[in-house]
């Protein structure tokens, strides 16, 4: 009994649910760029910044986020517990430097931490988050190839939590946020510095590569036990919501707050059950068929002379294929060599057909990855400009600092929202209408159209209503375009490939946050100088604050407009990509499964006809 017990703990340990239950939880504390609006208000009043200043720190910190593209080069050649590790460190020794320099604990002469200190510490301190994405969420997505948009939908909708997941916490370690100019919310950027780095370590032995073949039973029990994840999430989802609007009406108390955050932390370990019935179930059936994999082991044909009578047609045809083109090519002049230097360039550039493997060169210059790029540049960047803004958005309008919390909290959990609702939802609509995934994204975009406008217009009470389609918008984009990589160049590069498509988000967010809302906020603040409606920050060295809805409604009416453009964009690229996904996008995932599933059987046959 103990060796059963030993042998099916390690099984839980090894496993593929286990390894989605420690990437779940890296993803619930790998989102802490999506609470900036809570304690940029710090950084601005401590460090004296300018609104333009405040949103260049922005800037680098979606910079940090979102540019992954050397954390997919080194998961091509390491194993992912190196890029956890990487990203742990990197969490760490960004937000604590950047906590020490808000907090005044460390100096550089007479002077504050200068802003290109500052904007390199935030972007040090997220781009931790591109290598726990790239560890964990490339992993499970290579392990669970046929439920990509799900498992996308689940580990984005864990992120777009964890923000309201860390305002629990920081309630619970350090007390309510105090309002008044700040000076309560520097202890949350060492919180988001500390928390995130331990869970990676925790999990650095179990998320892994897991490549395991899969019959049609063992296909609807995984799609089930990803229902299971999703109602347990729901759930969290549900109690935070709740928590967050009794913490508007009332006031909690210190106690209150631990009891709230203990509920939360409870909630997140419930999903262990998941996972130890699937394994549960697979040990089972493992035990049941023990003597007769045991049997076939021993009768296995060797793969090799498989391989070999491969690797010789390969090469027979690589052979043919040389010789014909030595027949056709011309070997005369200085021309027709640039003529077949041109032909061969070409030939490395065009692409394989849709779905294949493509080389990251041949990605990256396709005309699908270019319309893609701009949707998700305009589109999402436009988004991720109104969460970045948000706090200084409710300012402006008079909201006091814990609506502006609340304001955060609800981003953060329609984020989560639109994540699990498009993960789910554009995986069935794909399996039983065949609708294109950017044609969905499309729609997501045109949503958002009505959250910019009611920024940009400050309608009285209406804010709450823009963080709704604002993060819920968002939140339903981001694994629809990630999953659309994966479908339309293949899953070999997609460490690298993923993180191209996450390069996007931070150039929208320069062009829209500082070159577009950060200038026409401070010019805006400018006219107001002198005037009646003049808020100096306290502690401010030059900064003003800009009140009235005048503020952001130039800059929200060009977010509105470049979003509108980007839907456009996706509608050509869902018109481009309507044939490809007419069809069974998975065909070729389903046959080798089946390949294997045919394989098992006749090992299996094999020594027991030897016997008779």
């Amino acid at each position: 009994m103990a060796a059963v017990a030993a042998s099916f703990a390690a099984q839980v340990l090894r496993g593929r649910w286990f390894m989605a239950y420690g990437s779940f939880l890296i993803m619930s504390a790998a989102g802490a760029t999506y609470i900036f609006a809570i304690y940029s208000k710090d950084i601005k009043s401590t460090l004296g910044y300018t609104q333009e200043q405040l949103n260049t720190v922005g800037f680098f910190k979606d910079v940090g986020a979102n540019i992954g593209i050397h954390a997919g080069l080194v998961a091509e050649v390491t194993p992912p517990w190196f890029v956890l590790a990487v990203g742990a460190a990197m969490n760490l020794g960004g937000y604590l430097m950047l906590y020490l320099s808000v907090s005044g604990k460390v100096s550089y002469g007479n002077s504050k931490t200068p802003l290109w200190l500052v904007c390199l510490y935030i972007a040090v301190g997220a781009n931790s988050q591109a290598f726990a994405n790239t560890g964990a969420l490339v992993t499970c997505v290579k392990n669970f190839p046929e439920g990509r948009g799900v498992m996308l939908g689940l580990l984005k909708g864990f992120v777009g939590l964890s923000g309201a997941i860390f305002t629990q916490m920081y309630l619970a370690f350090y007390g309510p946020i105090s309002g008044g100019g700040g000076g309560g919310t520097k202890p949350l950027i060492l919180l988001v510095g500390w928390l995130p780095a331990a869970i990676s370590v925790a999990f650095l032995g179990t998320i892994r590569i897991i490549n395991t073949p899969r019959s049609e039973v063992a296909a609807r029990r995984e799609y089930r036990a990803f229902c299971a994840f999703l109602y347990v999430s729901l759930a969290l989802a549900a109690y935070l919501l709740v928590v967050i609007v009794l913490q508007k009406r009332f006031r909690f108390t210190r106690a209150e707050y631990g009891v709230s955050a203990a509920i939360v932390f409870a909630m997140l370990i419930i999903p262990i059950g998941i996972v130890l019935r699937e394994e549960a179930a697979l040990f089972h059936i493992n035990t049941a068929d023990h003597g007769a994999a045991a049997a076939a082991e021993a009768a296995t044909i060797p793969p090799a002379a498989a391989a070999v009578v491969d690797t010789t047609n390969a090469k027979q045809q690589a052979a043919s294929t040389a010789s014909k083109a030595a027949k056709k090519k011309p070997t005369t002049t200085s021309t027709s060599r640039a003529g077949r230097l041109l032909v061969l360039l070409r030939q490395r550039l065009r692409g394989p057909p849709r779905g294949e493997d493509y080389t990251i060169l041949q990605a990256l210059v396709s005309i699908d990855m270019l319309l893609l790029f701009t949707a998700t540049v305009f589109g999402v960047g436009g988004a991720l400009t109104a969460i970045d803004n948000m706090g200084q958005i409710g300012e402006s309008l008079g909201y006091p600092q814990h609506s502006i919390a609340t304001l955060v909290s609800l981003i953060s959990i329609w984020n989560y929202l639109g994540r699990v609702t498009s993960g789910f939802a554009s995986e069935a609509l794909l399996a039983r209408r065949r609708v294109p995934r950017p044609l969905l994204v499309a729609g997501v975009l045109l949503l958002a159209v009505p959250g910019h406008l009611l920024i940009a217009f400050g309608v009285p009470g209406a804010l709450y209503a823009a963080s709704v389609l604002v993060g819920f918008c968002f939140g339903a984009a981001y694994p629809m375009i990630l999953a659309i990589i994966s479908e339309l160049f293949g899953l070999k590069y997609y460490s690298t490939l993923y993180n191209v498509g996450n390069v996007a988000s931070p150039v929208g967010s320069y062009i829209l946050n500082v070159r577009v809302a950060g200038r026409m906020y401070d010019r805006e603040a400018k006219k107001q100088q002198g005037g009646a409606d003049l808020v100096v920050a306290a502690g401010n060295k030059g900064g003003v604050t800009c009140v009235g809805t005048r503020c952001y409604r130039e800059s929200f009416l060009v977010v509105a407009a470049v979003t509108l453009g980007a839907a456009l964009v996706t509608l050509v690229l869902a018109w481009r990509t309507r044939k490809f996904y007419a069809g069974d996008i998975y065909a070729k995932f389903k046959e080798t499964n089946n390949n294997n599933a045919d394989a098992d059987a006749d090992e299996v046959v094999v020594p027991t006809a030897g016997k008779n």
